[in-house]
């Protein structure tokens, strides 16, 4: 048996999971951050209760990042501390974010977390780390669709000029 046959949690990581894992956490970290400061500035609570399932999202996909990197000998990256609350009304309307640019901002955000899975996904050799990354995968694009119908019903989605085939525009 070679050193990549047997149970995958005894096997090494390489350099690019480790790179893949570390970075991972050290970006969650700062959306949570990002996230928690940017509640405070949000007035719609359909987009608070999506933030705040971002964050525990993030928060225990950071349990499991965390027990790997633990596992493997890895430190971790330094964390912010939690953001207090602050009421909307105490930040001065020029310095707010609106509701718009938070949702797009977090779009944006689970967007390219889709990205990252998948990259994490395609360069690893261990079974459970490609396993986990398939599981935050399906958590994110399953909450991206949460975003995109928040989006639309608060007519905040902006698309592309739309494309009708010639003679079909309504």
């Amino acid at each position: 048996m070679g050193i990549l046959s047997g149970n995958p949690k005894d096997e090494p990581l390489h350099y690019g999971e480790v790179y893949a894992i570390f970075t991972h956490l050290s970006v969650n970290n700062g959306m949570i951050a990002g996230n928690q400061t940017m509640i405070n500035h949000a007035g719609d609570g359909d987009l608070k209760k999506l933030m705040e399932e971002a964050i525990k999202s993030l928060q225990a996909e950071n349990q499991q990042l965390e027990e790997l990197l633990k596992s493997n000998g890895v430190g971790l990256p330094p964390a912010s501390p939690a953001r207090p609350n602050a009421n909307l009304e105490d930040i001065p309307v020029g310095a707010r974010s609106t509701d718009p640019e938070i949702s797009a901002a977090i779009s944006a955000d689970t967007a390219a977390g889709l990205v990252a899975c998948s990259q994490a996904i395609g360069q690893a050799v261990r079974e459970d780390v490609a396993m986990m990354y398939g599981q935050f995968h399906m958590n994110k694009a399953q909450f991206g669709a949460k975003m995109l119908r928040l989006n639309k019903e608060k007519g905040w989605l902006i698309p592309p000029p739309l494309h009708y085939p010639k003679g079909t525009e309504s």
